[in-house]
C-alpha cells in the first residue's frame, strides 16, 4: 500500500528557503528603524540637569576634630629625607648624585637638628631634607648610634622655618592608648595613620648588632618610608620614633615598632655633643663574643684593651695581648653586681642601667680563678660601630 500526495497540494507553489531569509532580514531592518526613530526623539528633546542638592553633614565628631588638630600641630615638625649616592658620570668627567632612598624624620630644635633612624641614612653619601613648605636643604651627619637605630642630621635653615616637635614621655604608656604616626610611606609626603599601643617592653634587633629594649608596639600602619617619623599620643606629643615592622612580605602587617621617646631624649643630646652615645663604662674595649669563644673563653666578656688612666686601669684589670710567645688572655668579666654577663650585649645592658660615678662589683675570671673587684663607672664614648 502506497501513500500519494493530495492533488490539491501537489500543485501549490512552495516558498523557497532563500525567500524566507530575505523577508526575515527586511522585518529585522524595519524593526531596528522603528526603534531608532523612537529613541531619536529622546536625544532630540532638550533636558535641563542641575547638580544634586548638598545635604548638610553637621559638625565633625569630637575624635575627628582631635585627630585633625593633632596632625595640624605636629605635621610642620615632620620632614622628608632623601638620601643620595655620589657616582661618576658615564665618561668619568664629573660626579653626579643619584637618589638612593627616602625616609622620614622630625625637627629636634631651632638650630636645625633633624632626628631620624640610623638605617635611613646608613651607607648614604649625602642627604637632603624637605620641610613642609617644600623647601629643600642639604643635610650633614652630626652623629649616630647604630645600636639604638638613631641618627642626627643638621640643616642650615632659618629658625622661622623650623618647628621643633613636642616631646612627651614613654614611661607611663598603657596598652590601648591611641597612636598617630606621621611620615612619608613610599615617598608620599605627610601621611597620617592611626592605631593603638598594642604592646610595651618589646625587644628588637638593631643595626649595630645589639637589641633595642623597651620598644613600643603599635598597629598604626608603618610602611617603607615611615622610618624615622614620630609616633604621637592623643595629646599630640611624640612618644616614639617609628623604626621597624614585623612582616613576612616587607609591607604593613599590623605590627609596627617605635623606639621609645625616653630613649631618644636621653641619647640625642649625646649624639649632638659627641657624635656618639656616652655610656657608663670602665674604660675598656671588649673582644667580640665569637672571637673570645675561639680563644677558648666559653662564657663572660673578654677585655681587649684597657685605656690608660681609666677606672679599669686603676684597679688593675688586665687586657688581652699578643707577642712572640702567642696570645695572652686578659681578664674576663663574668658578673656585675652578681648579675651574670654571658656576653658583651648583657654586660653593656647592665652598665647602662647604672649611673656614671656609681661603684659596681665585678666578678672577674683571671688565670683559672675568680676574683672580685670594686670599680667606679666612668663616661665612655661608644665608638664600637665607627
Amino acid at each position: 500500500m502506497s501513500l500519494e500526495l493530495d492533488p490539491a497540494l501537489r500543485h501549490r507553489r512552495s516558498i523557497p528557503p532563500e525567500g524566507v531569509n530575505v523577508w526575515l532580514v527586511v522585518l529585522l531592518l524595519l524593526s531596528v528603524a522603528a526603534i531608532l526613530a523612537q529613541s531619536s526623539g529622546l536625544f532630540q528633546r532638550h533636558v535641563v540637569a542641575t547638580p544634586r542638592e548638598i545635604t548638610p553633614r553637621g559638625d565633625l565628631a569630637a575624635d575627628e576634630i582631635s585627630t585633625i588638630e593633632i596632625f595640624r600641630a605636629a605635621s610642620p615638625s615632620v620632614v622628608h629625607i632623601t638620601t643620595v649616592a655620589v657616582q661618576q658620570d658615564l665618561f668619568g668627567f664629573k660626579a653626579v648624585e643619584i637618589p638612593e632612598g627616602t625616609g622620614s624624620g622630625f625637627i629636634w630644635d631651632a638650630q636645625g637638628h633633624i632626628v631620624t633612624n640610623f638605617h635611613v641614612i646608613k651607607e648614604a653619601q649625602g642627604a637632603r631634607v624637605a620641610l613642609t613648605d617644600s623647601s629643600t636643604w642639604d643635610a650633614r651627619l652630626v652623629g649616630y648610634a647604630a645600636d639604638k637605630d638613631l641618627a642626627v642630621l643638621k640643616i642650615d635653615a632659618p629658625a622661622d622655618k623650623l618647628a621643633p616637635i613636642a616631646i612627651g614621655t614613654s614611661q607611663n604608656l598603657q596598652v590601648g592608648q591611641k597612636t598617630f604616626a606621621i611620615g612619608n610611606p613610599f615617598g608620599l609626603d605627610q601621611t597620617l595613620t592611626t592605631g593603638v599601643i598594642s604592646g610595651l617592653g618589646r625587644e628588637i634587633p638593631s643595626h649595630g648588632g645589639r637589641s633595642i629594649e623597651g620598644v613600643i608596639q603599635t598597629d598604626a600602619a608603618i610602611n617603607p618610608g615611615n622610618s624615622g617619623g614620630p609616633l604621637l599620643d592623643s595629646a599630640g606629643l611624640m612618644i616614639g620614633v617609628n623604626t621597624a615592622i614585623y612582616s613576612t612580605s616587607g609591607r604593613y602587617s599590623g605590627i609596627g615598632f617605635a623606639v621609645p621617646v625616653d630613649t631618644v631624649n636621653h641619647y640625642v643630646p649625646q649624639l649632638i655633643e659627641h657624635g656618639k652615645i656616652v655610656r657608663p663604662g670602665i674604660g675598656c674595649d671588649f673582644l667580640e663574643d665569637w672571637v673570645a669563644r675561639r680563644l677558648g673563653v666559653s662564657e663572660g666578656v673578654l677585655i681587649r684593651q684597657v685605656a690608660p688612666g681609666s677606672t679599669a686601669s686603676a684597679v688593675g684589670l688586665a687586657p688581652t695581648y699578643a707577642d712572640r710567645r702567642g696570645i695572652h688572655i686578659g681578664d674576663v668579666i663574668l658578673r656585675v653586681n652578681d648579675v651574670p654577663t654571658h656576653d658583651k650585649n648583657e654586660l653593656l645592658k647592665v652598665f647602662e642601667k647604672q649611673q656614671v660615678g656609681a661603684e659596681v662589683s665585678l666578678t672577674v675570671g683571671r688565670a683559672g680563678r675568680e676574683i672580685r673587684v670594686a670599680v667606679t663607672l666612668q663616661a665612655d664614648v661608644d665608638r664600637s660601630d665607627q
